[in-house]
């Protein structure tokens, strides 16, 4: 049996950022992911100003300083600068996931948090005053016990299911494929719209991005991910370019479902991230705002753990968060009719770029998606 202070499942970003608040802040942490082994994919890239300081504030400043700062970002693929942002990281920095991933988790175990991976969570229990938690893992059923447990787990969360927490949100009518492929000659494209369909691309190091979406086309459920087969037919319906002699190196595809739970906190059990939260990953919104729940959570169940909480703090997690989460899962419902809308979207998309030309409204979009305009309480 493993006794620890706080259960942590799932290894992504958002994990390993509490992770490594946790034991920044003295608690002891332990970390499972059901993989057994880190993804290699790049993933959800993009980080926003207010990441980039709660990274240097954390020493991890190389790598922010690995990555060139973009000026610019968009609204629903409307293109927005954000050069201006009152930050000293201003703009916007792509790091691949899987590089995030290792500079977090060599941080948090630098600390102190301990890393199991190949540990699937298959039970948890509530008792009151611990929580009960039964893994599975290759060399057998591993039982844990913890103070708190925390799902950082995804949109498909098991601690979410598994706790019992509700949620409101809708299903999926529209989809995006995506694919890095090795190989190909193809311009960049930045949410450049044809009549049948949206293509975005973007080449760096030989391997390019490729982004597109049929418009009016409805996803399909999946099991897993698109054949690149897939990825090549639709690339070639709406841009009439054929990417087949490309070597896939992978292949995704995500929709517009969207989901957010009526509170973060169940108990001993809580949630951050997509766990919490799920909905189109439109300009790394999804990773900013799961970065930026961990360290909202971190200091505040470590003051519960160790004692020194006054009433109510831990809830002003769920509190502050569930009302953050809400206002970015309002703009990025915003910005998927504008992205991903057909025809009939052209007179909202002509009223947006109108009214972000007027630079009060594009100052104020550019702190919203840089993360800089969160203020609780108020």
């Amino acid at each position: 049996m493993t006794r620890t202070r706080v259960l942590v499942v799932g290894a992504g970003p958002v994990g390993l950022l509490l992770a490594g608040e946790l034991a920044r802040c003295g608690v002891g942490a332990v970390v499972v992911d059901r993989l057994a082994s880190p993804m290699t994919e790049s993933r959800a890239s993009q980080l926003n100003s207010r990441t980039a300081e709660l990274f240097a504030e954390r020493g991890l400043t190389d790598l922010l300083e690995a990555a060139r700062p973009e000026p610019s970002g968009h609204f629903g693929g409307l293109r927005l600068s954000v050069s201006d942002v009152d930050s000293p990281w201003a703009g916007y920095r792509k790091v691949p996931q899987h590089r995030t991933e290792a500079a977090l988790a060599g941080w948090a175990v630098g600390l102190g948090a301990r890393l199991l991976r190949g540990h699937e969570l298959c039970e948890l229990s509530d008792e009151g005053d611990r929580v009960v938690c039964g893994l599975g893992a290759a060399d057998g059923p591993v039982r844990v016990v913890a103070d708190y447990v925390v799902g950082c787990d995804g949109a498909d969360s098991t601690v979410r299911r598994l706790a019992g927490f509700g949620h409101e949100g809708a299903a999926a009518t529209r989809e995006l494929l995506r694919a890095d492929v090795a190989g190909i000659d193809v311009p960049d494209r930045r949410f450049e719209r044809f009549p049948r369909g949206l293509a975005i691309a973007a080449t760096a190091n030989g391997v390019t991005r490729v982004m597109v979406h049929a418009f009016g086309r409805a996803p399909r459920e999946r099991s897993g991910p698109p054949s690149f087969d897939e990825v090549v037919a639709n690339w070639a319906e709406v841009t009439g370019e054929d990417i087949s002699a490309g070597r896939p190196l992978w292949v995704d595809a995500f929709d517009n479902r969207h989901g957010h739970v009526t509170g973060y906190r169940r108990g001993r059990v809580l949630l951050a991230g997509d766990a919490a939260h799920w909905h189109m990953p439109i300009g790394g919104q999804a990773l900013n705002l799961g970065l930026q729940d961990a360290v909202n959570l971190g200091w505040k169940l470590a003051a519960e753990v160790r004692g020194w909480a006054p009433p109510g703090l831990l809830d002003s997690y769920s509190e502050e968060r569930h009302a953050e989460g809400g206002r970015v899962l309002a703009n990025v419902l915003t910005q998927e009719q504008l992205l991903l809308g057909g025809p009939e979207a052209e007179a909202l998309r002509t009223t947006f770029r109108e009214l972000m030309g007027l630079d009060d409204v594009r100052r104020h979009l550019a702190g919203v998606l840089s993360g800089l305009d969160v203020a609780y309480g108020g």
